[in-house]
């Protein structure tokens, strides 16, 4: 499988990544370790997650997607095999938060120590943190890379204008950069990062990750009606979509997929692997069917009629 680079990090990562945010959430730690045995058995290395996750969910305090991966990485043989990708700055507990230097030192040795690992290879800003000097943040990073315990860095929920000033107070003071930008994008969350983020990312060569790429599910068909949405854990950030354009989206997606034989999710995930600037979109699975989907997307290729029914479908400007 071909590799993409992240950057100028050194990093090469396959063209889909898996999405960590479930690990201790809706799926337990025996079916995380089933999940994560098959996608790294079927070739891919990029494993999302933070430390905030999953402090959401009743019960939890956050960590528990770490763990779950740390206790997964302790079996041995697979530390090489993947990329570990983990963020810092949400908060974790009273005055637990933000990307000052002395918070990111202790944060990155927690996640090390939940990680199991000696290092992590792609640390993410989790969100602009306003309060903290951007040169701080990036003096705190560049102590953890010095002492190899970090790889390489990225930024996520970055405004164009904030990812600009800090790739620009690398340059000027020889800190290490954002390598990679971490953002919302799918077929129907498009206009934020194609009017600004894009240009910056191509101007300065980052790699780029998506997160929500299935716009929390509903890109996969099975969200057609608010009753659909009933006692569902993504209820909220999926009722959003049902209007009249996420709608012609999934006819779009639907039509594309009887076409190549595929489902609505392959396609919205193909549609991404595609764009140029794109790295590779995070998706998640609870279940071995749901994974097997995900990574049918990275064999599927689109036509141009294909790609020009769906960017007109999803068309923000209209």
């Amino acid at each position: 499988m071909k590799k993409r680079r992240v950057g100028n990090s050194g990093l090469e990562v396959a063209p889909l990544a898996l999405g960590g945010n479930v690990f201790g959430w809706t799926a337990d730690e025996r079916t995380s370790f089933r999940l994560l045995d098959a996608f790294v058995a079927a070739g891919f290395n990029l494993i999302d997650t933070a430390d905030v996750y999953s402090r959401f969910a009743p019960g939890n305090h956050g960590g528990e997607s770490e763990t779950i991966i740390g206790r997964w990485l302790k079996q041995g043989g697979r530390r090489d095999k993947v990329i570990i990708a983990t963020k810092v700055g949400l908060e974790m507990g009273p005055g637990a938060k933000g990307l000052s230097s002395a918070y990111i030192v202790r944060a990155a040795e927690e996640s090390l120590r939940r990680l199991q690992t000696d290092y992590i290879d792609l640390y993410q800003s989790h969100r602009d943190d306003p309060d903290t000097p951007l040169n701080e943040t990036l003096k705190a990073y560049a102590r953890l890379m010095e002492q190899g315990k970090v790889r390489a860095i990225g930024a996520s929920n970055y405004s164009a204008e904030r990812l600009s000033y800090a790739l620009s107070l690398s340059r000027r003071h020889a800190l290490p950069r954002y390598e990679c930008l971490q953002t919302e994008y799918n077929l129907y969350d498009r206009a934020e990062y194609e009017q600004t983020l894009e240009p910056v990312c191509i101007e300065n060569g980052l790699g780029v990750l998506t997160y929500f790429s299935l716009a929390s599910g509903f890109l996969t068909g099975k969200y057609k009606a608010a009753s659909d949405l009933a006692n569902k854990a993504r209820a909220d950030f999926v009722k959003k979509y049902l209007n009249e354009r996420g709608f012609r989206i999934l006819n779009a997606l639907d039509q594309v997929a009887k076409q190549l034989q595929a489902t609505s999710a392959q396609v919205a995930l193909a549609w991404l692997m595609a764009r140029p600037t794109i790295t590779a979109p995070i998706a998640s699975a609870t279940n071995l069917a749901q994974l097997k989907d995900l990574i049918g997307a990275t064999r599927l290729k689109l036509d141009e009629g294909s790609v020009d029914l769906l960017n007109r479908a999803s068309d923000w400007q209209v």
